[in-house]
């Protein structure tokens, strides 16, 4: 096999068993057996066997007891720490950029998104916010501003941790169907957005300590949308991508 089909089987095989893991097809605990995997994605066991190596290193897997992988299991609690984690992380992202100084065309570049962000939901009601838009240039603005930190060994770590899908900028990106409906709803996304712009504000006045308290503040809005929505819908675990991953 060569080597370029080889490694394309290996993103194919990670990506159909991630798709499965995140939206429960494979609940947390279950374990996967190589030879069976690879009946059922019609791919050779050694692509499959290296897809579960690597979703290991992202954290959906683990090893299980005897040997090969089981999907991990998450408490709540592990749910929460990883959002206060990626909080921390690009806290501290903020911080070096503002006190290292970023690029004046980074910075605009950034500030473009979000003014594309403002167009997803200013002026409009619920119903009318275009909610994967939003949750797309807001994994933007999230990327951009990590990468304006300068720090392969932050970037590295913050990858690591987003890698868990309810763990990601825009993983709880909410609708109107949680607890507080649509007026709760709004509210999270023009608070998350004011934070976007004094974040930037922050970032460009060399203010690193506003820039690490504003990013990590921001995070807890995340943390918000998780327990309104677990409030509103104990249940919730078949409609979100990841929540069949927790242990309750």
């Amino acid at each position: 096999m060569g080597e370029s089909k080889s490694v394309n089987l290996t993103k194919r095989a990670t990506y159909e068993l991630r798709q499965r893991i995140i939206h429960g097809g494979l609940p947390g605990g279950t374990r996967l057996y190589e030879v069976a995997l690879s009946e059922d994605l019609q791919i050779s066991r050694t692509p499959v066997r290296e897809a579960m190596s690597r979703l290991a290193e992202e954290g959906l897997l683990e090893r299980a007891p005897g040997g090969g992988f089981q999907v991990r299991g998450f408490t709540l609690s592990d749910v929460t720490d990883s959002i206060e984690l990626r909080g921390v992380l690009e806290g501290m992202a903020a911080r070096l950029a503002a006190e290292r100084g970023a690029e004046a065309a980074s910075l605009d570049e950034i500030g473009v998104i979000l003014d594309r962000l403002d167009s997803c939901f200013a002026g409009v009601s619920l119903d009318q916010v275009d909610f994967d838009r939003y949750a797309e240039l807001n994994g933007q603005f999230h990327e951009r501003l990590a990468d304006l930190c300068g720090s392969a060994v932050v970037l590295r770590e913050l990858e690591r941790v987003k890698s868990l899908p309810f763990a990601s900028p825009s993983a709880f990106v909410m609708g109107s169907d949680n607890e507080g409906g649509p007026d709760r709803a709004l509210r999270s996304l023009i608070v998350a957005q004011a934070q976007h712009r004094a974040l930037m504000q922050a970032i460009r006045r060399r203010e690193g300590a506003r820039a690490e308290a504003i990013a990590r503040e921001h995070a807890r809005i995340a943390r918000g949308n998780l327990e309104a929505s677990l409030v509103a819908d104990p249940d919730v675990s078949g409609g979100m991508p990841g929540m069949a991953l927790i242990v309750r």
